[in-house]
């Protein structure tokens, strides 16, 4: 199916539905994960682990967590040259997006200190974060940053994936948590439940293969993503 477009010389150009659906359920995906983000700050339970080492280093420096985010995110990205990663539109709005959306979400969030709150608060945030993964995943536009980083890894070493991801977590969450970053239950309670929920949404949202590709794209198989950023 395609719809039609008009440019500004009026003349109307076909553009594939599946194209239009896919870029939506990339820019979604990601804003919905910058804002699932927010609330697992603003419930102060315990991080995802990559928001561990941003929250670790934005205590230390004064900026911004979605800022970090964001800085982090592009370091990561230049890793990807020695490995010999090609990233795609998605990885690129991958960086900048959820940061955005991560401090945006926070600068509305009343602040909280009641536990009632703060456990629906988390909870959300981790199944917003499932649903998040499963749009901007099935949207095939290429990998997160930090997952390219594991593959590449995995390709280059010949390391399990597992072992890859494992590895760079642990590492992860124990250099946010050395510089102030936040662990406890809501962490534990994330690494136990996405896999299973991101499963879940990216069936739900698995967008029908396309005849031809695209040129602006780095397509992947959702099934075998990494189901973090």
């Amino acid at each position: 199916m395609h719809q039609a477009t008009a440019t500004t010389q009026g003349v109307f150009v076909s553009i594939p539905g599946r194209l239009g659906r896919r870029l939506i359920q990339l820019y979604a995906g990601l804003a919905l994960y910058g804002a699932s983000s927010a609330l697992l700050v603003q419930a102060d339970l315990g991080l995802e682990p990559w928001n561990v080492l941003h929250q670790g280093i934005a205590e230390l420096t004064g900026l911004s967590i979605g800022v970090v985010s964001i800085i982090v995110g592009a370091a990561v990205l230049l890793l990807w040259i020695p490995l010999r990663q090609r990233p795609g539109l998605g990885t690129v709005s991958n960086v900048f997006v959820i940061g955005l959306a991560l401090d945006g979400t926070l600068a509305l969030l009343p602040e909280t200190h009641a536990l009632l709150v703060r456990v629906p608060l988390l909870l959300a945030g981790i199944v917003l974060n499932g649903v998040a993964t499963g749009l901007y995943i099935t949207a095939s536009f290429g990998p997160g940053p930090r997952d390219g980083l594991m593959t590449g890894l995995h390709r280059r070493t010949g390391r399990s994936v597992r072992l890859m991801r494992t590895g760079i977590e642990v590492t992860v969450v124990a250099t946010g948590f050395a510089l102030g970053g936040t662990i406890g239950v809501g962490t534990l309670l994330y690494a136990v439940s996405i896999g299973p929920l991101a499963q879940l949404f990216l069936r739900t949202f698995a967008v029908p293969a396309a005849s031809g590709g695209s040129t602006v794209v780095a397509r992947q198989t959702p099934g075998r993503a990494i189901l973090r950023r």
